[in-house]
């Protein structure tokens, strides 16, 4: 496994595209639910033990050469949304671009091929992973970082909240991160005798409400 291919997948600057979602935060923000950083620490609590836990294991399972449509259908199962699935994969789609370019691989062009407009972005980024000779586990670490570190760069745009505040939030929710992955490992590797009923399926209503307002709206500073 590499730690400096891990380092590339899960930096900030990698073309990814996820600078231009918010994963929910500027709905929150609009509705009152984002205030400061006590506010932003509980929207990405709970967001990292609902998407963030089904993101971490989707990636997971993936990295571990679960077949990739069968699990790009336990995403969209697990994604209410319709604005939240097409979001997925724009961001499956871009985050494939990079990854295809980054770390050449024929299972990474075969889900290409297979899905030519994104398939869910866990999904890709489990399979970007892979080729990158990176394990289930770091996969499912990047997934679930993600999850709550989106929200906090783009709280920091929405309210002008201090980055030191933001990244606070993010050091204080790591053992939390900690526990998550441990669990979307273990669902992960039960997929392979259990298939993806085994995958965690929590819900976040907030958020897929959230994001269908979201995308009615005429002006917004994120796409999702």
């Amino acid at each position: 496994m590499s730690r400096a291919a891990l380092l590339v997948l899960a930096d900030g600057r990698f073309p990814a595209g996820g600078h231009a979602h918010s994963g929910g935060a500027e709905a929150a923000v609009k509705a009152g639910r984002i205030r400061g950083a006590a506010s932003l620490a509980d929207f990405c609590r709970g967001r990292l033990h609902t998407a963030g836990s089904v993101a971490a294991a989707l990636s997971a399972a993936a990295a571990l050469g679960i077949d990739p449509v069968a699990l790009d259908r336990a995403a969209d199962a697990r994604t209410p949304s319709p604005a939240l699935r097409v979001a997925a994969r724009k961001l499956g789609r871009q985050l494939m671009r990079a990854a295809r370019a980054t770390w050449p691989s024929a299972e990474l062009d075969a889900l290409a091929r297979e899905f030519p407009k994104g398939a869910h972005q866990p999904v890709v980024l489990g399979l970007a992973a892979r080729a990158a000779g990176i394990g289930p586990v770091d996969a499912a670490y990047c997934a679930a970082y993600e999850s709550v570190s989106g929200p906090a760069t783009a709280t920091v745009r929405l309210l002008s909240l201090d980055p030191f505040d933001a990244t606070g939030v993010l050091a204080r929710l790591a053992p939390e991160v900690d526990r998550v992955v441990d669990r979307a490992v273990d669902a992960a590797r039960r997929v392979v005798d259990e298939g993806a009923d085994a995958l965690p399926a929590g819900s976040a209503p907030l958020l897929e409400i959230g994001a269908e307002a979201h995308a009615a709206w005429p002006v917004r500073l994120f796409a999702s």
